[in-house]
């Protein structure tokens, strides 16, 4: 079946979640490709986690990204979450992927895998899977764990969470119990076979997120879910049952 072609005022959307939290994401893309990218007001600064695909561009296009300055925060540096960094000024990153957001080459991102048409419901006008690349941007911070993210009248921890990449991170604001996490966990199969991935690490970054006081969880795919169920999808990922392919309860 030949897929639909959407042009760039159609490829975006933007859905209020939490108070001050917003969701951009791409809905012609699969959700199990789909990458969340959440958007967080302050009052001195924005917080974006995560960027997208990049086909289109990303600020341009949605208004709330040019409200106030913008501190863009990597989760990782998979091609699905870093396509728009390089829009934005302000770049952040955790230090054991920083050369790879500094020069994204497709095999490092996974863009040679998974950046193709299987990935749409609706093919982005203009996409050549051949020439798909995402551009340069270097970090202006590189992050650790325990660093802070601060936007003036917010402020979120900076939890490592090596496993599904090194350097992957998850943002986590005490005041809310609010964790921002990445790709690390969300409520989906999750993956712990990519070429850079540590089965080892994946399995403590699950243990000390479980061990959070945590409310709420946005994470990198799939729709937002409750702290009680970020214990259960622990446990799952620990019996076995989070990887591709097997049943979800």
């Amino acid at each position: 079946m030949k897929l639909p072609v959407i042009k760039s005022d159609k490829w975006y959307e933007v859905q209020k979640k939490d108070e001050g939290i917003s969701l951009i994401h791409e809905p012609w893309i699969k959700p199990f490709f789909r990458c969340n990218m959440w958007h967080v007001q302050g009052k001195d600064a924005d917080l974006l986690f995560d960027t997208g695909l990049g086909h289109f561009p990303l600020k341009s296009s949605i208004s709330l990204l040019r409200e106030r300055p913008i501190i863009c925060v990597a989760s990782h540096t998979h091609f699905d979450h870093i396509g728009c960094h390089h829009e934005f000024d302000y770049r952040c990153v955790h230090c054991a992927e920083a050369e790879i957001l500094a020069e994204p080459r497709n095999d490092l991102t996974l863009a040679d895998a998974y950046a193709n048409e299987e990935m749409f419901d609706g093919v982005p006008e203009g996409w050549v899977s051949e020439k798909y690349r995402v551009q340069d941007a270097p970090a202006q911070r590189l992050l650790e764990d325990g660093d802070e993210i601060n936007l003036g009248d917010r402020v979120f921890e900076v939890i490592h969470t090596p496993g599904h990449s090194p350097g992957g991170i998850a943002l986590y604001e005490k005041k809310t119990a609010t964790l921002l996490s990445g790709d690390i966990i969300y409520d989906g199969p999750l993956i712990d076979d990519t070429y850079h991935s540590d089965l080892g690490e994946y399995e403590k970054s699950l243990r000390r997120l479980g061990a959070m006081n945590v409310q709420t969880v946005h994470g990198g795919h799939f729709p937002s879910f409750s702290g009680s169920r970020l214990q259960n999808v622990v446990d799952e990922y620990l019996a076995g049952r989070r990887r591709p392919g097997c049943h979800l309860s």
